[in-house]
């Protein structure tokens, strides 16, 4: 009876053992991987230039407020010094700002430029090119490129700032390429400028972004300093600044209303 009973046992906890170990059974179809992890971005949003306007307006208010509180003076005489040179061009025409350029992109895609208040910020302005890395590269090559942006003004004279227009007409060293697009700065944008964040100034290649497929693994990217130049609403010209001593290729980006 004894042994009866231990043989009854043991079968039921072979079978309760066997009932709880088949759900537990991994099945043939292998779990999916877990998705790659997102590259940190560390880049800060730029000062608007509302608050820079908005700041400069208050001072200018202030200043004016107490100008006329001194009290009124006739000069007997005065004789102002005329200049030889006239005005300094630094006060004359146009406004000059200095920002971070970066054309990026792959060898057999299309360029992107993208301009950033400093290298640490987010981007401003994000165009794709109507131009193919290799072909910018050629063109870099003999020392001299111009590409022209142009787009018309709008019939309504609704107040857009150039850098708003959504769609250009491309031209590269006077030749037609076809239309830049200007779009929001998607992640692969993000990771580029993330990557180039303690990059002043350089040329290079560098590995493509994880989460990006295509059978390019590099991506080629220049990056430096642009003299921001305002010449009115309707016409911005950006002049690459290459170091001193070096004589790189010269660019020059211009965006025209017409």
């Amino acid at each position: 009876m004894g042994d009866q009973k231990a043989r009854t046992s043991t079968v039921s906890l072979d079978e309760s053992t066997s009932a709880i170990s088949i759900p537990s059974t991994p099945s043939s179809t292998p779990s999916p991987p877990p998705p790659p992890l997102r590259h940190p971005i560390s880049l800060v949003h730029p000062p608007t230039q509302e608050k820079k306007h908005k700041t400069k307006t208050k001072v200018f208010r202030v200043f004016r407020s107490v100008f006329r509180s001194f009290p009124i003076i006739t000069p007997t005489a005065c004789k102002i010094p005329a200049l030889p040179g006239g005005l300094p061009d630094a006060h004359r025409g146009s406004s000059r700002t200095r920002v971070t350029g970066t054309l990026f992109g792959y060898r057999k895609g299309r360029v992107s430029l993208s301009i950033q208040e400093t290298p640490r910020c987010f981007p401003t302005l994000v165009i794709e090119l109507a131009m193919q890395t290799n072909m910018l590269q050629k063109e870099l090559s003999s020392g001299m490129l111009r590409i022209a942006l142009e787009c018309e003004k709008p019939a309504d004279k609704v107040k857009t700032k150039i850098f708003e227009e959504p769609l250009w007409t491309m031209h590269c060293n006077g030749k037609k390429t076809g239309y830049g697009l200007k779009r929001e700065a998607n992640e692969e944008d993000l990771y580029v400028l993330e990557v180039l964040r303690v990059v002043s100034m350089g040329a290079g290649v560098m590995p493509r972004h994880s989460m990006v497929e295509g059978p390019d693994v590099e991506l080629a990217y220049l990056r430096a300093h642009f003299d921001r130049t305002v010449g009115s609403k309707d016409s911005e010209t950006l002049y690459m600044l290459s170091p001193e001593g070096n004589n790189g290729p010269e660019l020059s980006i211009f965006f025209v209303r017409i």
